[in-house]
């Protein structure tokens, strides 16, 4: 079943540029690495900077915890959020994703992104 973006017929010159990072990307959190990837996705999309989208499979998911806390874009989808708790540590709503995207984002499905003020560090290496 199609699941279009609502947003472009709005704003047809909007764009979601979801690019291979060729780059290593980690995360730090609280002198832990909550996500390392050779695999993760930058997005660059009109009016913002780009962000990067980390594969599932190189996030921490343990130390992710859901929160009731949910956006919508209309170029994206719902957006959930979650928080990171390690060590003594807890950053609320540091983490997002795009879990059913709209068709021109589906690549952005099992990815999660991190907040670069709510983390120690996104180093792209």
């Amino acid at each position: 079943m199609a699941n279009p973006a609502p947003g472009y017929a709005t704003k047809p010159d909007h764009r979601v540029d979801l690019l291979p990072e060729t780059r290593r990307v980690r995360v730090k959190f609280a002198g832990a690495v909550i996500a390392d990837s050779s695999a993760a996705l930058r997005v660059e999309e009109t009016g913002h900077g780009p962000v990067h989208y980390v594969p599932a499979r190189d996030v921490r998911l343990e130390l992710l915890h859901p929160t009731e806390h949910h956006t919508y874009c209309p170029f994206k989808g719902d957006c959930s959020y979650w928080t990171i708790e390690a060590g003594d540590r807890r950053a609320e709503n540091a983490v997002w994703a795009y879990q059913k995207p709209y068709d021109e984002a589906q690549g952005l499905a099992g990815h999660y992104a991190f907040y670069n003020s709510r983390v120690d560090s996104i180093d792209v290496l």
